[in-house]
């Protein structure tokens, strides 16, 4: 019973932040969401983009469950950090999009496995994971990009919060 109250509760908190995080983007000029902020380069359209990687990766790769769509692979050096930035040809649309369709992929995947199933984390030092752990790290980490896309969109138009 508590195994699936949990898995629940994280997966709720986990479509809440999506969404938080999608509209950090309305009514923001293209030019505004690719617009780095800060030192290292972060903009609002990156951060969507990244976290899309992200719960490819985790809710894919880590359960033998690959996302069917091409994504670079953890181990691809070349691409590393690419994914914190639109490049030139990625629209907003095509971004949130493919965003959207990895939730369904990892919406599946949490619906599917107890909250107990094995999973493989090759880049983490103790890589056998449960289910469990990687809702947990993938909420810590939507979470984490969600404070950084609030205060990026603060700096934008002065809005803040988790809603219109």
């Amino acid at each position: 019973m508590i195994d699936e109250f949990a898995k629940e509760y994280l997966h709720s908190d986990l479509r809440e932040l999506r969404e938080v995080l999608v509209w950090k983007l309305d009514g923001l000029s293209d030019e505004e969401i690719r617009r780095p902020l800060v030192a290292s380069g972060t903009n609002l359209l990156g951060l969507v983009k990244h976290l899309t990687l992200t719960e490819s990766r985790y809710f894919g790769e880590v359960f033998g469950r690959p996302f069917p769509e091409p994504m670079p692979r953890w181990d691809d050096l070349a691409a590393r950090g690419s994914d914190m930035r639109a490049a030139e040809g990625e629209s907003r649309v095509d971004i949130v999009e493919r965003y959207r369709r990895v939730w369904v992929h990892s919406d599946a995947t949490i619906s599917e496995l107890k909250v107990d199933s094995p999973g493989f984390v090759p880049w983490w030092p103790r890589p056998d994971v449960m289910l469990f752990n990687v809702l947990v790290h993938v909420l810590s980490e939507t979470a984490r990009h969600a404070g950084h896309a609030d205060i990026l969109r603060e700096q934008l138009d002065g809005a803040t919060g988790v809603g219109p």
